[in-house]
């Protein structure tokens, strides 16, 4: 029975995962792109002003600052999508599936920036009267309660999409391949189960402070855990120098080859490369919007230029560096080795004796961040749907997912996120299309005003 609904999930997955969501996501974001006339992508630096928090103002509506929100989106975007996911994305599509994860956050840039200014400008409140952002809410604020079904099935799926079973799998793969198969003579048939029960109360302590205790936690943890994990890529990439560049030319020729693993199926491995991307950036889903839209801002267009700095951050420079480093140590031509285990493999291989633990650190730090973050997203769902008072009930759900997720095989769990994910993206990018006319209004008028310094 268990065996047959793990197949249902992962057909369903690459059922929905074709062609309509490759048009969706890709062609959203290229429209967003021209339709903006680049404006994302010509004020990064103004994005990074605001990062600073020069202009913060305390009195603003809203529960987090710039900064925080931006950490609390990250810790759910730079997480098990930059280690495992792009491991997952070469081993099913080759090198060359990371060329098409470029492309696919290049123009999430520019939806993440449309999708973020509308989750302020289009704010609603919950049933306890407190002022709420995301695509359930720019949904019905926007386009008017008629539209409320989809934006009830926009949070169902959520509900789904953003549980940690993908990082609480991946955190308990790792612990076993590090710490207790090599120092275990017997391994206790039921040490991932145990080993989830302790993420699960891990987790517990921190998401039961609410909001404010994630964007504290998170705010201060992501920064190290990038950090971190940055350092060792570079390591490892610095010693290994005279193979960037041919590295760097395989993901190339592979993205329109696909000779690498796919036997020259380009459709099938932008496709690879475009889920993999949504995974790891999150453009278009919807999550991050809702994190942005908890900021304290009256100026929708300022969050917006926060929120495009993401996929920047986490798929051009973060995803990137993962991808170099598995080719460049060749586990990715591996069959025997996927997700995790990969990237395990290639930090044994780059930093022999301290690689392997040093991942091991750098994965506590993003799936607990991420584990941290999602839970906000999850009671904002089940708020909308059942109303507010009900929202803190989806903590207990949230935690039985990490005890599900830790004895269950990889490939389902990503197929039940991706597939969530895929639900996702249809209602916030389909609305966010239908709104864009009001981002761009508030865009040229946010833009003059600057110019005139009226800031």
């Amino acid at each position: 029975m268990l065996e047959k609904t793990g197949d249902f999930i992962i057909q369903s997955s690459n059922l929905i995962w074709g062609t309509p969501l490759l048009i969706l996501l890709l062609g959203g974001g290229l429209f967003f792109l021209i339709y903006s006339r680049l404006a994302p992508l010509r004020y990064i630096g103004h994005a990074i002003s605001i990062l600073t928090g020069k202009y913060d103002n305390p009195n603003e509506p809203g529960q987090l600052k710039h900064y925080e929100a931006l950490s609390t989106a990250l810790a759910g975007t730079i997480g098990m999508g930059n280690i495992s996911g792009v491991a997952v994305a070469i081993a099913t599509g080759g090198p060359g599936a990371m060329f098409w994860m470029w492309i696919s956050a290049l123009l999430g840039v520019s939806t993440k920036f449309f999708e973020c200014t509308l989750a302020i400008m289009f704010r609603g409140k919950d049933s306890n009267g407190e002022i709420q952002g995301g695509p359930m809410y720019f949904i019905t604020e926007g386009l008017g309660k008629k539209w409320k079904p989809l934006a009830i099935f926009f949070s169902l799926a959520g509900m789904i999409g953003v549980s940690p079973m993908f990082q609480a799998n991946q955190l308990t793969q790792i612990l076993k391949d590090v710490i207790f198969i090599p120092n275990l003579s017997v391994v206790p048939a039921n040490i991932s189960l145990y080993i989830g029960i302790v993420i699960a109360a891990i987790v517990g302590i921190v998401i039961f402070g609410g909001v404010s205790r994630i964007g504290k936690v998170t705010g201060k943890v992501v920064p190290l855990m990038v950090v971190v994990y940055t350092v060792s890529i570079l390591f490892i990439l610095i010693t290994n120098a005279k193979h960037i560049l041919p590295s760097l030319k395989l993901i190339i020729i592979d993205a329109f080859t696909g000779q690498a693993v796919m036997g020259g199926a380009v459709g099938a491995l932008i496709i690879t490369g475009v889920r993999r991307a949504s995974f790891s950036n999150e453009a278009g889903l919807g999550t991050a919007s809702m994190a942005h839209g908890a900021a304290k801002t009256s100026e929708p267009v300022r969050e917006g230029l926060i929120a495009m700095l993401g996929p920047i951050l986490d798929t051009m420079i973060v995803c990137t560096m993962t991808a170099i480093a598995l080719i460049i140590t060749g586990v990715w031509n591996n069959p025997s080795v996927d997700g995790v285990t990969m990237t395990t493999l290639a930090f044994e291989t780059g930093i022999p004796l301290l690689g392997k633990y040093i991942l091991l650190v750098a994965v506590l730090f993003f799936s607990l961040s991420t584990m941290f973050a999602y839970p906000y997203y999850g009671v904002k769902c089940l708020g909308f749907v059942a109303g507010a008072k009900y929202g803190k009930y989806y903590y207990y759900f949230y935690a039985a997912t990490i005890l599900i997720a830790a004895t269950t095989q990889l490939k389902v769990v990503i197929s039940l996120i991706d597939l969530a994910f895929g639900l996702m993206a249809f209602p916030t990018v389909i609305s966010t299309i239908l709104l864009a006319p009001h981002v761009k209004r508030a865009a040229t008028d946010y833009f003059s005003r600057l110019k005139a310094k009226q800031f």
